[in-house]
């Protein structure tokens, strides 16, 4: 196999995203042939080389990929583990052997539909920027948008100073607490709350109901492994970007 770049091989074998991997190598945390590694440009043969993570010998051939749909509750945290002592994800997947992470997150009072999985690749090229992997969400708002206020919110709003893409915005039930379907292609921290209230509304209920081709299906609480189909369209999906992150990495 040819020389890939050290993070994209960690992530690979589902030890970390490429991200995190990109950490742990300039920590020192990461070995080739017994050397120890902290450049982000270096590369290794995995059929070649032998490369540790944490002092532990990487094997991709054994590591299980596992991709599963999550219906995360309100009043837990997208982590792996939480400082305050608050519930996280990971406490409802019981009887998952492999360890996981979430792509992407939702926040403490936010539900619905979360990725986890150890593909690294797969988890980096959904949540690129240049993916442009579209989500949608249904939101409870206390009050009306008006019409103008709609089409801002669709052509994009100003957000620490740099304006969010082109959204979808449609109200699917009126009232004075109405609910919004919003569908966005990026994921700036808490971007949907923030946008209603840059028109001064205040977002009660939020849930993600679908990330790409994939739907929610699950109660509060609930996961499923993703069948073949869906994992092979979500990959389709972020294979363009997958493709220029490739390219960039040449």
């Amino acid at each position: 196999m040819a020389e890939e770049r050290l993070q994209k091989i960690i992530a690979r074998a589902g030890i970390a995203s490429r991200r995190r991997a990109e950490e742990l190598i300039t920590a020192g945390c990461v070995s080739v042939n017994g050397r120890t590694v902290t450049e982000l440009g270096s590369k290794a043969d995995p059929d070649r080389d032998h490369i540790k993570v944490n002092g532990k010998l990487l094997h991709l051939e054994r590591v299980p990929l596992v991709y599963l749909a999550f219906h995360k509750p309100g009043g837990c945290v997208t982590t792996l583990r939480d400082p305050e002592g608050r519930p996280t994800v990971m406490d409802y997947l019981r009887g998952v052997r492999e360890r996981v992470y979430p792509v992407g997150r939702l926040d403490y009072h936010s539900e619905g539909l979360l990725l986890l999985t150890n593909d690294g690749a797969l988890a980096n090229a959904l949540t690129a920027a240049r993916s442009h992997v579209e989500k949608t969400y249904v939101v409870k708002v206390n009050g009306s948008l008006t019409e103008e206020e709609e089409q801002q919110f669709r052509s994009g709003v100003p957000l620490g100073g740099r304006r969010t893409a082109p959204a979808g915005l449609r109200r699917i039930k009126s009232g004075d607490n109405p609910w919004y379907e919003v569908k966005l292609i990026e994921g700036r921290n808490q971007q949907v709350r923030l946008m209603f209230k840059h028109f001064g509304k205040l977002v009660e209920k939020l849930r993600r109901v679908q990330i790409g081709t994939l739907k929610l299906d699950l109660k509060p609480g609930q996961f499923r492994p993703l069948t073949p189909r869906e994992v092979a369209r979500l990959k389709k999906l972020a294979g363009g970007a997958e493709a220029q992150a490739g390219h960039d990495d040449d």
